[in-house]
């Protein structure tokens, strides 16, 4: 029978309301029947993405949607939907659990699959729906509970308020703030008869400065010996620093450039700060002579680890992506990649022992079985091909990443997220085992199985999977962790690149894993042990002595560090004690204020465990920025503006907290948190932004959520402490960080951004969206970023690049448009008023 094609229908959505029997939502989905033949009353069933659980109970429009694992949902006629004849349209209406004020918090990736469950099942892909906006009170709040007011024109207007537009010689040179600087008169000019001069240890920190004084217009030569930018490796003394070798002095006369490094890591760090002085426009025009002032830095970092973590488990990206990430971190002086390569919902690593990991786990696309690809999630779709769910780096691929990164002085910590997290691995074993056991080798099919067959544990993950945690109790987990080690290890020696940490994930293992597995169960008896905590703990120690084998600092998330306790029906986490001394490196996302966990990384680090700071209430930078539904992101554990990463202060991340996660005063909630002793400070190795990539969908949405927040995080990581958490008085302190944040705020809008428009043939920061207001018939506007040009229309349509620029209060009538522009033209989003 003749069926409308996928593309015939057609979808929209809308949040109707929040806040309904408590903290539900009630949506409604609208299906179009574009085609000029009816969508019958059976035989499909239309398949979707949704993070947020859909009731069964109570769905209006003829249908059933039920889970089928995940984020993946499927909804099927109902015995009374009837048809949907041709032009005509079905409303469908459901509740959920918890809230959708976003956009990105919408249902995604539609297909119908027509003989759905039968041999002959064909899916064709619909897409994502046309969403509606978020206008009311009502759709715009969480709940009657929400005092996070959502952001407005006016809102931005009144948040930007203090900030002024600083002249050019006032903006800070240098980002992050070194800790020495001083600039005077007088320029020295780098031009075509600039020599590079540098022994043969600094051979790779000459070519990176002469590509890059190439890129900007000048082509410098190098030399061994003579004048000019001279490179050399000497003592450079600081006082404040977690990592003395990465110190580094630059001094600019009429002489020329010297640049000395405790360490080639040192130079490296001075080429950047050096770079930072050249002439802003000569990044997007470059330019035959720049001119970079005459002047003296001495300079260290603050922390010795400076990271940034990119998933591209959930959403795949690029090599061309990382390897524009990478450039970003070194101009920053970030120096720890941590690249989360592997998750349920993908296998991003060519591994050539294993290659089922990237033939079944790389692709995701509708599937009958899972033994072709994995299910389609986050909106990725039906077709494999092309989908962001899709993609894999080679071997010669990620060789390739070790070696940039190496090059910049970024070191590469590889996560492979297991025991939990894992279902992309499992899936893969699942059929390597089923090919090998065919043939009749099952010793061999064993070897890396990941699974417990028999297990009837009943579980479910935060991202709502049931099916997504390895038998721990099983030797192929084991097999598996050490194969993929040492073909990883194997990688690294081929790039020349370090290789000191493996990231183990060992997060979120869902309650009720293990507990019904017959394997797990006859280990548990054959060892003695009587709680799934001593059963955790063993593959901890399992794990340590492999990586112990191989030279390997043991990373993972806090839960690696952190054990459960249940007492009178109330769970409780503390220090491991068991791990203290067994090179264990946990990191701390989990300090959601409100949510009773906020000292999780000092109790650690007091315990003595070595930290990682990655808070999720200033670092994860794939939340939202901002409380609007246009801004893509989750906001689970806040919004997370440019300035919240700014402020946040390792050390007392207390005193500068101020709501809770629905906007509520903290008062003195956290007055009896556990706070840093001497130790647990020297414990502290440093911070970590963080990118989960679940909305993640392109290379642009990744560049958006990265910067500038990334800036700031380079900022806080390098720079001395600013002091504010000393400062008693709040009305005080508060005066400081709106100071300092002013002073930020202009590097960013007059220097940082600007160069960014020219440094990796233009990087796609988050334009600033403008704050406005009309005045007594007058636009006002202003900008978090001081420096950009806005410009804004009156006759309905969208600002242009030819479109006035806002240069103060202008008179005005009727609706205005505003919006910022880069230095390339490029557009930021737009924003009405009046």
């Amino acid at each position: 029978m003749t069926q409308p094609a996928g593309k015939q229908l057609a979808l929209q959505w809308q949040c109707i309301t929040n806040g309904h029997n408590g903290d539900n939502f009630i949506a409604e989905l609208t299906l179009s029947n574009r085609s000029a033949v009816p969508l019958s009353g059976e035989g499909w069933a239309i398949y979707f993405n949704t993070c947020r659980k859909i009731k069964p109970e109570g769905i209006e429009g003829g249908v059933v949607i039920e889970q089928v694992n995940g984020d993946l949902w499927r909804m099927v006629p109902a015995a009374g939907f009837g048809g949907l004849a041709a032009g005509e349209s079905r409303v469908i209406r459901y509740e959920g659990l918890f809230w959708v004020i976003q956009e990105t918090d919408a249902p995604l990736g539609f297909y119908i699959v027509y003989g759905d469950g039968t041999p002959q099942a064909r899916a064709e892909a619909i897409g994502d729906p046309l969403i509606l906006p978020f206008a009311t009170e009502g759709q715009r709040n969480r709940s009657a509970n929400d005092k996070v007011q959502p952001v407005t024109p006016a809102t931005r207007f009144a948040d930007n308020e203090k900030l002024t537009l600083l002249a050019a010689d006032a903006v800070g040179k240098i980002t992050p703030t070194p800790l020495e600087s001083s600039f005077g008169g007088g320029h020295f000019v780098i031009d075509a008869n600039t020599a590079i001069v540098h022994s043969d240890t600094l051979n790779a920190e000459a070519a990176f400065l002469q590509a890059a004084l190439a890129d900007v217009g000048v082509q410098a030569q190098r030399a061994a010996q003579g004048k000019g930018i001279v490179l050399q490796i000497g003592a450079v003394n600081v006082a404040q620093t977690g990592a003395a070798v990465e110190a580094y002095s630059l001094e600019i006369d009429a002489s020329g450039v010297v640049i000395t490094g405790a360490s080639a890591h040192g130079v490296f760090n001075g080429i950047q700060s050096l770079r930072q002085l050249l002439p802003v426009d000569a990044f997007v025009n470059p330019l035959p002579a720049l001119a970079v002032p005459f002047g003296r830095v001495v300079d260290a970092p603050r922390f010795a680890y400076r990271g940034l973590h990119l998933d591209v488990g959930r959403n795949f990206s690029s090599k061309a992506s990382v390897l524009r990430l990478l450039e970003c971190m070194a101009l920053y002086k970030l120096n720890q990649f941590h690249f989360h390569l592997t998750d349920d919902e993908g296998w991003r690593l060519e591994i050539p022992t294993l290659p089922e990991l990237t033939e079944i786990g790389s692709g995701r696309g509708f599937t009958a079985s899972e033994t072709d690809h994995l299910v389609p999630c986050f909106g990725s779709g039906a077709e494999v091909e092309g989908s962001s769910g899709t993609g894999f780096y080679s071997r010669a691929e990620f060789i390739e990443i070790l070696k940039f990164a190496t090059e910049r002085h970024i070191e590469i910590v590889p996560e492979f997220d297991v025991p939990g997290h894992a279902r992309a691995a499992i899936k893969a074993m699942n059929v390597r085992y089923e090919r090998l056991k065919a043939a009749g080798q099952l010793e061999a099919a064993e070897q890396y199985l990941l699974v417990d067959f028999a297990d009837k544990s009943e579980y479910e993950s935060v991202q709502l999977w049931h099916d997504n945690v390895m038998c721990i109790a099983r030797e192929g987990a084991y097999n598996f962790i050490e194969t993929v080690i040492t073909d990883v290890k194997a990688m690294y020696f081929d790039a020349g690149a370090p290789l000191t940490t493996l990231h183990t994930g060992g997060d979120e293992v869902p309650h009720g894993a293990w507990e019904a597995s017959p394997i797990c169960l006859a280990f548990m008896q054959e060892h003695g042990m009587t709680t799934i905590q001593e059963l955790q703990d063993h593959f901890l120690e399992r794990y340590r002595d492999i990586l112990k084998k191989h030279g390997l600092i043991f990373g993972g998330w806090e839960e690696i560090a952190l054990k459960k306790e249940t007492v009178d029906g109330v769970v409780h986490h503390g220090p491991n004690p068991k791990f203290v001394d067994a090179n264990f490196r946990p990191y701390i996302w989990n300090n959601v204020w409100g949510w009773g966990q906020e000292d999780f990384a000092y109790q650690l680090a007091n315990a003595g465990y070595k930290v990682v700071l990655c808070n999720v209430t200033n670092l994860y930078f794939d939340l939202a920025y901002e409380k609007d539904p246009l801004e893509p992101g989750y906001y689970w554990g806040g919004f997370i503006t440019t300035r919240k990463a700014f402020e946040f202060c390792p050390l007392d991340i207390y005193t500068t907290a101020t709501v809770n996660l629905l906007g509520h005063d903290l008062g003195d909630s956290l007055k009896d948190k556990v706070k840093l002793t001497e130790q647990g400070t020297a414990n502290v190795l440093g911070i970590q932004g963080e990118l989960w990539a679940e909305n993640i969908r392109d290379a642009g949405r990744l560049e958006y959520l990265a910067m500038p927040r990334l800036i700031a995080l380079a900022e806080r990581a390098w720079a001395k402490d600013p002091g504010w958490t000393f400062v008693a008085d709040k009305v005080a302190r508060d005066g400081r960080m709106d100071a300092d944040w002013n002073q930020f705020a202009n590097r960013l809008g007059q220097r940082e951004l600007p160069r960014l428009d020219g440094v990796v043939g233009g990087y796609g920061y988050r334009v600033p969206v403008p704050g406005a207001k009309i005045d007594g018939g007058k636009l006002v506007a202003n900008v978090e970023a001081p420096g950009f040009v806005l410009r804004y229309s009156v006759d309905g349509s969208e600002p242009t690049n030819a479109s006035p620029a806002y240069a103060g209060p202008v008179t005005v009538s009727g609706a205005v448009k505003i919006a910022a522009f880069t230095t390339t033209g490029r557009r930021g989003r737009v924003i009405s008023v009046g």
